[in-house]
């Protein structure tokens, strides 16, 4: 999969980024850029953003602070939507025209961001085309429609501008750096967009100024079926998925070992969402292999070449069953059963309720950065890193993909309010996603990998030494330069 990612801005600053072989274009951002907004929006009267879930909400407020009022942003959400009540008490009212049934607001808008579920999104799809007006341009934030497309033999209608931005971390990330922004220039959560189709000649000025009213510090060119494909095998992967099935293993693991519950807890999940991810998003992958002494970096280099592979096959059965659209079939299926049979939470289980009480009585300098965990950890990370560059990726997509939005937005979000919260608490997409392939990630960390050195067998060390001179270091260094001096906060 390749393609031209070069794109051509009169309304902000193009610069090319070299990442290892490449060169990528890209856009910073920044408050200073607001008053140039209305030029990327001209022609645009009224943005409706339709639903109020965590992306629907954050983008509304972020819209409508960043542009104004020189462009007005209306909500649009169904009659009996119990969202209602939050979008008014975020200053979105009818009476002001910026609250209104889904379909009128679509119908009466120049610019319309679809962030419903992508299960309603295949169920109301041909209803939202309908409301389009005749050169009205689609925005979406995840390219799930796309894909859905494909599979029933559809297509969007010809007379509309197709559109993302694609924010790499959740909503509440998506707001809460934009907040911090107003203190420090340049803090949010970085997107990707791409241009679909192009019919008013305005596709690539909306989308950048799309991205930079969200507060993105730094945009890159994608493709929508190229979005789709990496974000739903990363909300599978390092995201969720492996995440969720990576803890539950090594807890039980340094359970059976002997630890203590709570140990084992800062061990496994306190560890990876704490200083392990801190050193990633600072340092790199290596900087968490250079902060340990001797002994450490021995067991997290056996932990890495025995992790990395069983890994390596799990992420690209991932990314076959997202090619195939069996994963995007599989999550509308779900969304039709869902209202008979609800989603369970999986806080319930021994280690979740641990964690509870882990939490509560944290003190910081006590969580280990243990060198077992690491390993592990980044080692189904750069699994995916692997299989995305496989596949084509873009090198901008595959560090924002599978370490950035781990690292600096999924991952402190989950050291404070638990895995298991983000697990239960995020898209519907996700939540099936990681549900479904936690379980084979643990398994086969448990079966296939841990046994190697708890049995004392060999360990391939050719499988580390190309770990440490792996193209991604560099990316991620360059990425670095970019990234926002601050860190996020969790309401």
């Amino acid at each position: 999969m390749t393609v031209d990612l070069d794109f051509d801005t009169k309304v902000f600053d193009k610069e090319y980024i070299a990442v290892a072989d490449r060169r990528e274009p890209i856009v910073r951002g920044g408050r200073h850029l607001f008053d140039r907004l209305p030029a990327a929006f001209d022609g645009v009267r009224q943005v409706g953003v339709i639903g109020w879930g965590p992306q629907g909400s954050a983008q509304a407020r972020n819209l409508r602070d960043s542009l104004g009022g020189a462009v007005r942003v209306t909500v649009g959400l169904r009659r009996d939507s119990g969202s209602w009540d939050a979008a008014v008490r975020a200053g979105f009212t009818p009476e002001e025209g910026t609250l209104g049934e889904m379909y009128d607001v679509i119908s009466g808008s120049d610019m319309v961001i679809l962030l419903i579920s992508d299960g309603a999104m295949a169920e109301t799809y041909r209803e939202v085309f309908a409301a389009l007006r005749p050169g009205t341009t689609l925005g979406l934030s995840h390219g799930f429609l796309l894909g859905h497309l494909d599979l029933v033999g559809d297509e969007f209608p010809a007379d509309v501008d197709v559109i993302a931005v694609c924010p790499k971390g959740m909503g509440a990330s998506v707001r809460a750096l934009y907040l911090q922004g107003k203190e420090i220039n340049g803090a949010g959560i970085n997107a990707s967009f791409a241009v679909h189709q192009d019919v008013s000649g305005r596709a690539v000025e909306r989308a950048l100024g799309w991205s930079v009213a969200l507060g993105a510090p730094y945009t890159f060119r994608t493709t929508l079926r190229s979005e789709y494909l990496s974000d739903l095998s990363g909300e599978r992967g390092i995201l969720a998925g492996a995440l969720h099935g990576i803890v539950e293993s090594l807890y039980r693991r340094f359970r059976d070992q002997g630890r203590s519950a709570e140990d084992a807890f800062r061990h496994s999940a306190e560890s990876v969402t704490g200083p392990i991810s801190r050193v990633i998003s600072r340092d790199g992958l290596l900087g968490v292999h250079r902060l340990l002494d001797a002994g450490s970096r021995r067991v997290f280099a056996e932990a890495y070449s025995v992790s990395y592979p069983v890994g390596l096959e799990l992420m690209h059965e991932i990314y076959d069953e997202v090619r195939s659209g069996d994963e995007l079939r599989s999550v509308v299926l779900a969304g039709r059963r869902l209202a008979r049979f609800p989603m369970g939470r999986i806080d319930q289980a021994d280690m979740w309720r641990v964690g509870q009480k882990v939490r509560a009585d944290r003190v910081p300098e006590g969580i280990p950065l243990d060198p077992f965990t690491a390993g592990v950890f980044v080692g189904v990370m750069m699994a995916q890193i692997d299989t995305l560059r496989e596949f084509g990726h873009p090198y901008s997509e595959i560090a924002n993909e599978s370490v950035i939005e781990a690292v600096d937005s999924l991952n402190p979000y989950m050291h404070a309010r638990g895995i298991a919260y983000l697990v239960d608490n995020c898209s519907v997409t996700a939540r099936l996603g990681a549900r479904k392939w936690a379980p084979r990630f643990d398994y086969a960390l448990t079966q296939r990998a841990y046994p190697v050195i708890d049995d004392e067998r060999p360990v391939d060390v050719e499988v580390f030494g190309a770990f440490e001179n792996h193209v991604v270091h560099e990316v991620l260094r360059v990425c670095a330069e970019m990234r926002p001096s601050v860190d996020i906060f969790v309401e």
